[in-house]
């Protein structure tokens, strides 16, 4: 691949997996809007969340062997569709249950880009090469939770929070052109008419029965858990706790993207010279203890505000190393079932991100204690997931095992 036109596809691969964060990130500042229009409090909308992660979570299943199957862009181009009808309906709901079944919808549709995207890399790349696209992925995805809160801030202020789906929707419709003229097919289509439901179980048995596979997915689903309990949490801790303004919320939440973005770069760097494993190991450890920062300063109280961003912040900084060197190390041995291996990987990660906003919109209270204790629990949980099923990964860092 020329290098102008792989860093074409980087970019709407990028764009791609943007759909989540965009969905996601872009309404966090309406929370407050749409608890007023719907007539309601914080739980049910924090819910919102968790029902887009759920369907998002389940839709991944669906679109996986049909990309091994049919190649990668038919199954995208019904998923970016039933994305864009999604976003517009939920700019007219009137109730908070009508909302719920378009979200679960928009996260069908928004589920498509993520896990083919994800595919595709596996399709091009290998090993270290795979490990550094997978970052530079990130700094593409992170440009929207840098600009999507901000965005979606000053929409609401000006066109209120119903427009923020009216850009939702028109950001679907560039993809779709994006991918129909620009985007190349990466997998042949297989000659048999339907997905072979024996084949699609027996690679879901082989790849749920694989400790190095699983052990990997689930620091990565662990990790990314934590990141959506902040998603979640900090519209009400720093708009409603703290008194940010909707607007202002939106550059605080920029600035914590910026360091998922940061240490996905230096990321890309550092596994030319180490390879993937000893970032992960050291991110791993480096964010359970960010999260036991976060969790001290919530409880006590001790640096206010402060004491709450800057803890929060080195522990989404990890992320950006997590994420990309697990899924690297989790899809390499799996290239010949990609689809299937990127939609187990994603079904299991916004699980954890579904079951993360239930038990945020669950335990909302007065204080950011929740949030941060149920940060630091699961970024504890990914950690023993890695030290328990991936130990080799501990052995190719030089730590203790």
């Amino acid at each position: 691949m020329i290098p102008a036109r792989r860093v074409e596809t980087i970019v709407i691969l990028g764009a791609l997996t943007a759909f989540a964060p965009m969905s996601i990130d872009m309404y966090l500042p309406a929370f407050p809007a749409l608890q007023a229009a719907f007539g309601t409090g914080p739980g049910p909308i924090q819910m919102t969340l968790a029902v887009f992660f759920a369907s998002f979570a389940c839709g991944q299943m669906l679109y996986g062997p049909l990309a091994d199957r049919f190649g990668r862009k038919p199954p995208l181009y019904a998923g970016l569709l039933l994305f864009i009808a999604a976003s517009i309906g939920c700019a007219v709901v009137t109730t908070v249950e009508a909302m719920f079944v378009l979200r679960f919808i928009q996260g069908l549709g928004a589920c498509a880009g993520m896990v083919i995207a994800r595919a595709m890399v596996s399709d091009l790349f290998a090993g270290r090469d795979a490990a550094r696209v997978y970052s530079l992925l990130m700094l593409v995805m992170g440009a929207a939770p840098v600009l999507a809160p901000l965005i979606g801030g000053y929409v609401v202020v000006w066109s209120g929070w119903a427009a923020i789906f009216v850009v939702l929707a028109l950001f679907g419709l560039l993809c779709l052109a994006a991918v129909f003229f620009r985007l190349p097919e990466t997998h042949s289509p297989r000659q048999d008419r339907l997905p072979a439901l024996g084949v699609v179980a027996s690679d879901l048995r082989l790849l749920l029965a694989d400790r190095h596979f699983m052990g990997l997915v689930l620091t990565g689903a662990f990790s990314i858990g934590g990141m959506f309990v902040y998603i979640a949490g900090s519209p009400f801790v720093f708009i409603d706790l703290f008194g940010i303004p909707a607007e202002a919320y939106g550059w605080l939440f920029g600035a914590n993207a910026l360091g998922i973005i940061g240490g996905s770069q230096l990321n890309a760097r550092l596994v030319v010279r180490f390879g993937p494993d000893r970032p992960l190991a050291v991110a791993t450890v480096v964010q359970v203890l960010a999260g036991a920062v976060l969790a001290i300063c919530a409880l006590t109280g001790f640096g206010g505000m402060t004491g709450i961003i800057l803890p929060q912040w080195g522990f989404l900084a990890c992320v950006g190393f997590i994420m990309p060197n697990a899924a690297a190390l989790a899809m390499e041995p799996h290239r010949g079932r990609a689809g299937t291996a990127s939609a187990t990987l994603g079904t299991l990660q916004f699980g954890v991100a579904a079951v993360a906003s239930s038990l945020i919109g669950a335990l909302h209270g007065g204080s950011p204690a929740p949030m941060a204790l149920i940060m630091a629990s699961f970024a504890l949980t990914g950690l023993l997931f890695l030290r328990v099923f991936v130990a080799g990964v501990f052995r190719a860092s030089g730590g203790p095992v």
